[in-house]
């Protein structure tokens, strides 16, 4: 059974009938809504120590999915509870867990892989990616991201939600976009919010305003370019695996160095996430835009992060071209990769070694997908969609 609702809680006490219309609904690190009923009720003014105390108990027994979602359904209780599970929970990095959907943007855990698995669905084009809850077993996982492909006149998008049903440019839902040339050799992963302060916003036609409905004043859904995915043509054709190379452009060469350190968002800006009781994640209805933590744009003198594929080799007795998945992949297929950092950053040889991202398919339409530090859930499944896409100059 696959939890599809992602990121969700239902609240269900005391907020069903229409006279009871209090509800709670905001990201993890903005202001809260909080409206009169719900303010004043006894679990909001609760002994600070004492509820720290419950919550820490919460969050370090509820380590992994499915009760994982108990320590979400505290943060939507009231503004006290939430302040202090926004201090409690730690970011990917630190504590290797995915909580919150801000999560998803955020770098993963150092020295260790977050395994995950994305399915494919080729009747209507779309691409679901998932927690490993079971190593054994990719049957049941906790849903993340949902991605559909949709074909242009000169170009092909894969756009990206956390919704698991509504995949599209308009969806309340959608957080970025992968983009492809015409040939399928070049791609852009472009993030719907901006992923460092100082961030730019790409000039695209399809940009729009989201209605004011949703956020006033209206502001423009950006397409902010955090990574450049390219094939080079191979001699070998399908015979030979592909050469690939990853620009991340929101990344410093040094973050994959001991103590190097990678932007991280600690919120969602420009919010589009319509309000209900019942939707992928917190969402405030405040029109406030907090301020995301102050941190430096990549240096032109560092240079970003260039990841290439990990060379495989030709295995004589198998008659086939070979890499260590340690497991996590089973099937031969050109999609199979590996991502390291390049020599081009100039890092050392051990960093070189490090495995950032490995994708590969263990079945019809299943593939593995695991990254770690410094890149996020979500542009290790824009880089896999990329690998997906039919590349005519290079097979």
């Amino acid at each position: 059974m696959s939890f599809r609702k992602g990121f969700e809680v239902k609240f269900g006490y005391g907020l069903r009938s229409k006279s009871q219309t209090q509800r709670v609904v905001g990201d993890v690190n903005c202001s809260l809504v909080v409206v009169d009923g719900l303010k004043q009720s006894c679990w909001a003014n609760m002994p600070t120590e004492l509820l720290r105390d419950v919550l820490i108990r919460i969050e370090t027994s509820q380590d992994t999915w499915p009760s994982r979602k108990h320590v979400v359904a505290c943060a939507g209780v009231c503004r006290s509870w939430r302040q202090i599970i926004k201090e409690i929970v730690k970011a990917p990095q630190l504590s290797t867990n995915l909580t919150f959907p801000i999560s998803l943007k955020q770098p993963g855990p150092r020295g260790s892989l977050i395994q995950c698995y994305i399915k494919r669905n080729r009747s209507n084009q779309t691409y679901y990616l998932f927690l490993s809850l079971n190593q054994v077993s990719t049957d049941d996982g906790k849903f993340l991201l949902a991605a559909r492909k949709c074909r242009r006149a000169t170009h092909t998008d894969y756009i990206i939600s956390l919704n698991y049903d509504d995949v599209s440019r308009g969806s309340n839902t959608y957080i970025g976009k992968l983009r492809s040339n015409f040939l399928g050799t070049k791609f852009t992963v472009y993030d719907a919010h901006p992923p460092i302060c100082g961030a730019k916003v790409a000039k695209s036609h399809s940009t729009r305003l989201v209605s004011s409905k949703q956020v006033s004043p209206r502001v423009p859904a950006g397409n902010y370019p955090v990574a450049r995915v390219s094939y080079d043509l191979n001699v070998l054709g399908s015979r030979g695996p592909r050469i690939m190379q990853c620009v991340m452009d929101a990344i410093p060469a040094s973050a994959v160095e001991p103590g190097g350190v990678a932007p991280t968002q600690t919120q969602f800006l420009h919010s589009r996430i319509d309000t209900s009781p019942s939707i992928p994640f917190f969402r405030s209805k405040s029109t406030r835009i907090e301020n995301l933590q102050s941190l430096p744009l990549t240096s032109q003198n560092e240079g970003t992060l260039v990841l290439r594929n990990k060379s495989p080799r030709w295995h004589e007795q198998l008659q086939c071209w070979c890499l260590n998945f340690n497991g996590r992949v089973t099937v031969a297929s050109v999609k199979n990769f590996q991502l390291v950092a390049s020599p081009k950053n100039g890092v050392s040889e051990q960093a070189q070694e490090t495995v950032i991202l490995q994708f590969g398919k263990v079945g019809k339409d299943v593939f593995t997908m695991d990254y770690q530090y410094p890149i996020s859930a979500f542009e290790a499944f824009a880089i896999c969609l990329s690998s997906f896409d039919t590349k005519i100059a290079c097979e």
